[in-house]
């Protein structure tokens, strides 16, 4: 049975995971204090919608065309 200690390969492995851990940690908490300080801001700035409605008789030849 092999030593622990004597497997560098896996203890190589284990702070690779770590340190990968530890960035995203980090990452996580400078970009969650960075949204608190900046005042929220609207993605989608809200516009006046216009809409037109054209009444079609069932006898007319726009309708015929159309179905």
């Amino acid at each position: 049975m092999s030593d622990w200690t004597s497997l560098w390969y896996v203890w190589l492995i284990l702070l690779a995971v770590f340190l990968l851990l530890l960035c995203g940690v980090s990452a996580s908490c400078v970009k969650f204090c960075c949204r608190k300080k900046r005042p929220p801001v609207e993605t989608f700035p809200r516009h006046p919608c216009d809409l037109t409605v054209i009444g079609i008789d069932s006898d007319s030849t726009a309708h015929s065309t159309v179905t």
